[in-house]
C-alpha cells in the first residue's frame, strides 16, 4: 500500500502497522532462510516474476567461455545465449544489469561451453549488490522504513513492494551473518573494549503493541586505529546478554555504572568508568542554577579533559606518563574536595547524590590514568549508538504525527 494522504489522523495510523508487517515479514524470512530446506523445487503454482520494464537504462555484460576452442582442437561456434537480468540503483534512477552468457558448441565432440554464472547475494533474485546496500543503509542508516522505500522507488520508475523489500531484507541479514561473526572474533582479540546499551521497540504480534528491548554495543577502545563495532540485539537489559557475548574475553571494559556488568567485573572483567557519566550529574545541577559546588567540580573535571585533548595524539607509554604528571595531581586533589563538600550537603540532595556516584566509582573513574589504551570515558561507544536513539526518535514522533487528527 502507498502511505496514507497527510491530515487524516485515522488513515495515517496504518503506516505504524504497515512498518510492523514489514519488519516481522523480514525476520521471518530470515529465520526461514537459516532453517535447513529439503526441498529447495518451486512450489506448484507459484506466481512467475514479471519482466523489469523495458523503458528501464540496459547495461549489457558479456560472459564469454576463455577460449572458443574445444579440448579436442576443433573451433567451436557460437549456438546461442542466456540472459539474466538483475536491477541495479542509483538514487533516483534505477537501471538493469542485463547479463548474456553465450552458449558454444563443438561440432565434432558435441561438447557445449558456457562462462559461468556470476556470484549473487540472492541467487536467481533480480537485486544486484549495490540495490540490496541501498535498501539496508536507508532502513538502518538512514530509519526509512520499507513502506517508505516503496514510494521512493516509485517516483523512480519502479514501486517495489514491502513485501518483496521484506524478504531482501531478511535473506541479505542471512548472507552478513558470517561478517558479523568474523568482526566480533576480531574484537574480542582486543584488550580494551567500550560497551554500552540503548531500548529499541520490539514488535510484539500476538499483543498487538511493542515491547521493550535492547541493543547492546560493543567496539574496540577510542584509541585504537580499527574502529570496529558490533551490535548485538537482545529481549531485554539483563546482564546475562553481555556475559554470552562476551563470553571468556577478561580484559578492561569501559562502561557505566549498570549493574548488568557487575557479574562481569565479578569474573575478572577490569572495570573502567566513564568520567563523562560523572561530569553529567554536576552539569545538570549547574544547567539548573541549582548548586554552586557542582560548578566548582565541572571546573576540575574541565582540567582532566584539557590533559586529554593534549594527550589524545601521543602514543600508549607517552600517554600514560603524561597522565601521571598531569592528571594524577588533579584527580587527588578532585577526591579531596569530593570528599570534604560531601560532609557539607544534606543527604538525599541533588549534589549529594552527584558526588556519592563520583566517589563510588572513584576506582573505575581513574582507571584510565593507569592504562594509556583507556579513554578517560565512554562517549566513544555513546557516539556509535547516538543515531540509533536518533532514529527512534524520529520513528516515534512520525508516529505521534500519523496519531494526531
Amino acid at each position: 500500500k502507498p502511505p496514507a494522504p497527510p491530515g487524516d489522523g485515522v488513515a495515517r495510523t496504518v503506516t505504524f502497522e504497515e512498518t510492523a508487517e514489514a519488519d516481522l515479514a523480514a525476520m521471518s524470512e530470515e529465520l526461514e532462510q537459516l532453517q535447513p530446506s529439503a526441498d529447495t523445487s518451486t512450489p506448484k503454482g507459484q506466481a512467475r516474476r514479471k519482466p523489469l520494464p523495458p523503458e528501464l537504462p540496459r547495461t549489457e555484460i558479456r560472459h564469454e567461455p576463455d577460449s572458443t576452442t574445444c579440448a579436442c582442437g576443433c573451433p567451436m561456434r557460437r549456438i546461442g545465449e542466456d540472459i539474466a537480468e538483475k536491477l541495479d540503483y542509483t538514487p533516483g534512477r534505477f537501471t538493469v544489469e542485463r547479463h548474456i552468457r553465450g552458449k558454444w558448441a563443438c561440432a565434432a565432440c558435441e561438447t557445449l561451453v558456457q562462462a559461468p554464472v556470476p556470484a549473487h547475494i540472492i541467487d536467481k533474485g533480480i537485486p544486484t549488490a549495490g540495490l540490496l546496500a541501498q535498501v539496508l543503509v536507508a532502513k538502518y542508516q538512514d530509519h526509512l522504513p520499507l513502506y517508505r522505500q516503496e514510494g521512493i522507488f516509485g517516483r523512480a520508475g519502479l514501486a517495489i513492494p514491502q513485501s518483496t523489500l521484506a524478504q531482501w531484507v531478511g535473506q541479505s541479514g542471512v548472507h552478513l551473518q558470517p561478517l558479523v561473526d568474523a568482526l566480533k572474533a576480531e574484537l574480542l582479540a582486543h584488550p580494551v573494549l567500550h560497551a554500552d546499551e540503548t531500548p529499541v521497540a520490539m514488535l510484539d504480534p500476538g499483543a498487538g503493541k511493542t515491547h521493550r528491548a535492547y541493543l547492546w554495543s560493543y567496539s574496540v577502545g577510542a584509541f585504537d586505529p580499527m574502529k570496529a563495532v558490533v551490535y548485538d540485539f537482545a529481549d531485554s537489559r539483563a546482564g546475562r546478554h553481555a556475559q554470552a557475548f562476551l563470553g571468556e574475553w577478561r580484559g578492561t571494559l569501559i562502561c557505566d555504572d549498570y549493574a548488568g556488568y557487575k557479574a562481569l567485573i565479578a569474573q575478572g572483567v577490569k572495570e573502567a568508568g566513564c568520567m563523562a557519566h560523572a561530569r553529567r550529574k554536576f552539569f545538570d545541577l549547574t544547567a539548573q542554577g541549582q548548586s554552586q559546588i557542582a560548578s566548582e567540580a565541572l571546573e576540575v573535571i574541565g582540567e582532566l579533559y584539557g590533559i586529554e585533548r593534549e594527550a589524545a595524539e601521543l602514543d600508549i607509554d607517552a600517554r600514560r606518563r603524561l597522565r601521571e604528571v598531569k592528571a594524577r595531581p588533579i584527580l587527588e586533589r578532585l577526591h579531596a574536595w569530593l570528599l570534604a563538600r560531601r560532609t557539607q550537603v544534606p543527604n538525599g540532595s541533588g549534589i549529594a547524590r552527584a558526588i556519592d556516584y563520583s566517589l563510588k566509582r572513584w576506582a573505575a573513574l581513574t582507571h584510565y590514568v593507569d592504562d594509556g589504551r583507556v579513554p578517560i570515558d565512554n562517549n566513544w561507544i555513546e557516539n556509535q549508538i547516538r543515531p540509533i536513539a536518533l532514529g527512534r526518535n524520529y520513528a516515534r514522533s512520525s508516529i505521534m504525527q500519523a496519531l494526531r487528527p
